[in-house]
């Protein structure tokens, strides 16, 4: 059958999805590099100052299942625009907050929120975009955005930081989002299911309260070890709550997460990569903002201008895939991009004390984001290839959590690889001072041999469970979307 007429306004559509997008993905990163000031600034102790990043994680990767099919049954547009507007008055709290308690809880709105924008926009895609070819496009943009905004954000957070004032790390947010759910309103088509009945209560909880405690398990595992009785506990919990909602949504009428959707090889695949690959990305990212000015001494603003390799990298590879993806296929480019993401990993682990950053770090910095960009712009094309419009909200959103609980789990794993090798390197050699910098810099050695080992991982989930060729990539007829 013949594709829908094509919507007229698409690429505006794409425009605001892509801003919106990026908002999100800064705001995991854009407060990294403002930490010291802001919590010298309110007072927030060494103990509590984790919370300013993982007060966003926490609600950001608990309710995406929860926001993608409130979505799905509220309407994507209506869902969108609400969670612009809500981020916008979250980042307005947070930069105006006047104590550590008050700043938290912004985070945890903004967490909140962009949990309701960002699967509601990547369904808002799928269903404006029909031509194979268009569709592409738009995916790699999106994909882009995802794989290179968190170095956009160390950027434009030391620029902000040093030139202005931390607060505007947040502040920034509240016009952009304002203006993108103005523009929302006028050129987004409204869409979400024809089914009827009520949302599952009972798998929303259980959902919600298990990614909960499984972001929490592995953000305390980071700060603490994994033997640690809280980290244990919440683990275990998320095991139980977890397994527990798929016995649920197995048996439920009108579920969360339809089974069928994370049962799908392709898409399965896809999750599993983005989950090894999100947990890859922590040791690019942060290992390199210390190694930057820990070690290498630079200042917030030169932190963030070492770390755009890794997005021109990205926004190189998806400027030529938009084209070549719908010839040749995901799955070449996909094992491509891992084993060049692993290269630049692999280069990143000879870094010294003085090194020479265009000669070393850079070509494993575009190496890097090279590979990380040949494989998230098929990556989210991948996970909703042949889906139901009805599923679009809850499948987009299963891709954005699989990102977040990948991003916390490396979090947890490689800090805790990095503190094991700088302990055992000091002991060693009778090193007194923990900050000695060949101690700093045998530590993200370490983390980089886990991290190239991560993307190697994802190689091999790639080659065996993703069968996705160019063919594919062509829309499927499927059940029609409600417009109103």
């Amino acid at each position: 059958m013949s594709l829908p007429e094509p919507d007229p306004r698409r690429w505006l559509v794409l425009a605001v999805i892509a801003g919106a997008q990026m908002m999100v993905v800064l705001d995991a990163t854009i407060v990294n590099i403002a930490l010291p000031s802001l919590q010298i600034d309110l007072g927030i102790s060494d103990a509590d100052r984790q919370w300013v990043i993982t007060a966003y994680a926490l609600t950001f990767g608990g309710f995406l299942l929860l926001g993608g099919r409130i979505a799905d049954y509220w309407g994507r547009k209506r869902t969108f625009m609400l969670g612009m507007i809500g981020f916008a008055l979250a980042s307005a709290l947070g930069g105006i907050a006047n104590s550590g308690e008050v700043l938290f809880g912004a985070r945890a709105l903004q967490g909140l929120f962009g949990a309701m924008l960002a699967p509601a926009g990547l369904a808002i895609l799928t269903t404006t975009f029909h031509d194979p070819e268009e569709r592409s496009k738009a995916f790699a943009v999106f994909g882009a955005i995802s794989a290179g905004g968190a170095a956009v954000g160390l950027l434009l957070g030391g620029i902000l930081t040093e030139l202005l004032n931390w607060r505007w790390c947040l502040l920034v947010n509240t016009p952009v989002a304002a203006i993108a759910a103005f523009a929302t309103y006028r050129v987004v088509t409204e869409s979400k299911v024809q089914k009827s009945g009520s949302l599952d209560v009972s798998g929303a909880l259980l959902g919600t309260a298990g990614l909960v405690s499984l972001v929490y398990g592995f953000t305390k595992a980071g700060e603490t070890s994994w033997g640690n009785s809280t980290t244990i506990l919440f683990l275990a919990a998320a095991v139980i709550l977890l397994g527990t909602f798929a016995v649920v949504e197995a048996k439920h009428r009108n579920p969360l997460l339809p089974l069928r959707i994370p049962r799908d090889r392709n898409r399965g695949g896809s999750y599993l990569t983005s989950i090894l690959l999100g947990a890859a990305i922590f040791g690019a990212s942060l290992f390199l903002t210390y190694y930057f000015q820990q070690v290498l001494g630079y200042t917030p603003i030169q932190a963030g201008l070492a770390s755009l390799p890794i997005s021109l990298g990205v926004f190189t590879a998806a400027g030529v895939l938009g084209k070549v993806l719908p010839k040749i296929g995901p799955r070449p480019v996909m094992i491509a991009g891992s084993l060049c993401g692993a290269a630049g990993m692999g280069l990143l682990t000879q870094i010294q004390v003085d090194s020479n950053f265009w000669a070393l770090v850079f070509p494993g910095e575009l190496l890097f984001g090279l590979g990380m960009g040949m494989i998230f712009v098929p990556l989210a094309n991948i996970a909703l290839i042949n889906i139901e419009p009805d599923d679009a909200g809850v499948a987009s959103a299963l891709l954005n959590a699989s990102q977040q609980v990948g991003g916390s789990l490396g979090t947890a794993l490689l800090n805790s690889v990095y503190t094991s090798a700088v302990t055992a390197y000091l002991v060693d050699n009778a090193i007194a001072n923990p900050q000695d910098p060949q101690a700093l810099v045998h530590g993200f050695q370490v983390g980089f041999w886990w991290s190239a080992g991560l993307m190697l991982l994802g190689t091999v989930a790639i080659t065996v469970m993703i069968r996705a060729g160019k063919s594919d990539l062509v829309e499927q007829e499927a059940a029609p979307v409600h417009v109103g």
